[in-house]
């Protein structure tokens, strides 16, 4: 079965840095795009990033465009987000999702908590 696990979260300050990682098995990970999501408390979950499956092409929403980079390792199954520049309301549960859009696989998600 489709098994997505995050890690990498953790307590930050404002303009530090942080890099999560996705391992993903059950599936043939390099036949998908793959995706970060977050879940700040109180707001719905919004896309943070997506990537195909070869790598190529990546999006962003805006309020990280120049801060996050997502990659990926396609010989280990594995999705990164490298977040740099952090701000307060970057704290959210950051969730990877199987798909460029979802397709309703998520891991359990990882804490970011950037506060001073």
């Amino acid at each position: 079965q489709v098994q997505l696990v995050e890690s990498g979260g953790g307590l930050v300050q404002p303009g530090g840095s942080l890099r999560l990682s996705c391992s993903a098995s059950g599936f043939p990970f390099i036949g998908y795009a793959m995706s970060w999501y977050r879940q700040a408390p109180g707001k719905e979950r919004e896309l943070v990033a997506a990537i195909t499956s070869d790598g190529a092409i990546t999006k962003y929403v805006d309020s990280v465009k120049g801060r996050f980079t997502i990659s990926r390792d396609n010989f280990k199954n594995t999705m990164y987000l490298q977040m740099n520049n952090l701000k307060p309301e970057d704290t959210a549960v950051y969730y990877c999702s199987q798909g460029w859009v979802t397709t309703g696989y998520w891991g359990q998600g990882t804490q970011v908590t950037v506060s001073s």
